[in-house]
């Protein structure tokens, strides 16, 4: 597989980091955009910041086919958007969330390799683990992949969340 063809496969992601008031119909206007836009959203995760009154919403996006700019001005425009950031992945901390259901009667297999990944199993039964893995994006796809041979039968991961490194300055 050449460059280009592996180009041509891996999404061009952006990670942007909007503040919005936290009210109702916000992220429904959010995502409307999107849609409106025809932006494709890789990855959405939203929960209140430390003021209650503000919600802090990760969008990952998949900038193929517009700028990721452009998406950051349409944003800016909707009413109850307060502050958008784009964070550079060279300097921010992402993190992802991932549970999954395996098949497995060899919990100390299972363990030894979450061992790597700095996961732990949460919940277990004779036949059946699940387990929790909080890492990079990256690095949960290569847990995800190297648990295929227990069989995974659930898989949930969270969407990535990120903050700037500190004292970065990051570009609006």
């Amino acid at each position: 597989m050449t460059q280009e063809d592996r180009d041509a496969i891996q999404p061009n992601l952006h990670i942007l980091s909007v503040l919005v008031e936290n009210k109702f119909g916000v992220l429904a206007r959010i995502a409307g955009l999107f849609s409106r836009r025809g932006f494709n959203i890789f990855s959405l995760a939203v929960a209140p910041t430390d003021d209650p009154s503000l919600s802090r919403i990760s969008i990952v996006v998949d900038v193929h086919n517009t700028d990721a700019t452009q998406i950051a001005k349409q944003l800016d425009k909707l009413v109850n958007v307060l502050e958008i950031t784009e964070l550079q992945p060279a300097s921010s901390i992402e993190r992802e969330l991932m549970l999954a259901r395996v098949a497995s009667n060899d919990s100390e297999a299972v363990e030894e390799l979450l061992g790597s990944f700095g996961g732990s199993i949460v919940d277990s039964n004779s036949g059946e683990l699940i387990i929790s893995v909080h890492a990079h994006p990256n690095q949960l796809d290569l847990c995800e992949t190297a648990l295929r041979k227990f069989g995974i039968i659930e898989l949930q991961r969270t969407g990535r969340i990120a903050l700037g490194h500190l004292g970065d300055s990051q570009s609006d």
